[in-house]
């Protein structure tokens, strides 16, 4: 499976969440579950939004990691998935870490709404 058709998938917050189980990592459907509450989104909604901000906002040094990542790994699908989900939690939090902001989030959601994106 190509790359953009993993990323379109993971639009649908269904797969995204099966997506997410599936990858057996216990430690980091806890992480998604403690970053999606702020945002009031399901498990689904944060992965599929992780997913899009990270094809919009990565950086190429971002995306040469992930590149990277998948070229040394017999799972592209997790590791791209996963790399794209910590890479969404690590930016979602770096803001309160730095000034203390109750809002958080950098994704750009409109009227003050975080992950408020079509």
């Amino acid at each position: 499976m190509l790359l953009g058709e993993i990323l379109n998938e993971l639009r649908n917050e269904t797969v995204a969440a099966a997506t997410l189980l599936s990858l057996g990592d216990l430690k980091l459907v806890a992480e998604v579950e403690a970053a999606r509450l702020p945002h009031d989104e399901s498990v689904g909604e944060y992965v599929s939004g992780a997913a899009q901000r990270y094809a919009r906002l990565a950086s190429d040094e971002d995306w040469l990691r992930l590149m990277t990542a998948l070229e040394a790994t017999d799972r592209p699908a997790a590791t791209c998935l996963a790399d794209m989900v910590r890479w969404s939690i690590t930016r979602d939090a770096a803001p309160l870490a730095d000034n203390g902001a109750s809002h958080a989030c950098t994704c750009g959601g409109g009227n003050g709404s975080c992950h408020d994106q079509t």
